[in-house]
């Protein structure tokens, strides 16, 4: 007997939850590919997460045997998280609060009746192949620098400390 839901849970994430809820919204309802195709497409810094844990949750459902295409997101929702304290120092002594707030994610995947096929094939990349090593280059002549007249050539190069800390210009 298979399951027909799935569950993963991702708790004390340093992101507000209203942030989180603006990226959690646009995936409620959509097949696990197209919401995976949409999270990376986003370029909210809590769509990373988001990603990281729609993909546990459809590994979550891989091992208790059931179909990974025909998995939807049923519900996603963020709660809001323990809150840090913290203060900034003001004018006169005074101080004021910040609250540093947390967010815990719950997605819950579900099968679906429906088989609409898929839009996306979202594989792994493999993992490119190393490079070969290049062939070294020869080294070019370069013809000597004529200066003209009267400049003075400094054959004394100072280190970067030296030239740097000098008390007078030269």
């Amino acid at each position: 007997m298979t399951k027909t839901e799935t569950t993963a849970k991702l708790r004390n994430l340093h992101i507000a939850p209203r942030k989180v809820r603006l990226v959690a919204n646009l995936i409620k309802r959509m097949p696990v590919n197209e919401a995976l195709a949409q999270l990376l497409v986003v370029t909210s810094r809590s769509a990373d997460p988001v990603v990281k844990l729609l993909r546990s949750a459809i590994s979550n459902a891989k091992n208790s045997g059931m179909n990974v295409d025909k998995l939807v997101v049923k519900t996603i929702f963020v709660d809001q998280g323990p809150m840090m304290k913290r203060s900034l120092p003001r004018a006169q002594g005074r101080a004021t609060p910040i609250m540093k707030k947390m967010s815990h994610i719950t997605l819950v995947l579900a099968e679906s009746t429906s088989t609409k096929p898929n839009r996306f094939d979202l594989a792994k990349a493999d993992k490119k192949p190393k490079k070969e090593a290049k062939p070294e280059r020869k080294a070019k002549a370069k013809a000597p620098e004529t200066k003209p007249e009267g400049t003075r050539e400094n054959t004394n190069k100072p280190g970067f400390f030296r030239r740097t800390f000098q008390r007078k210009a030269i």
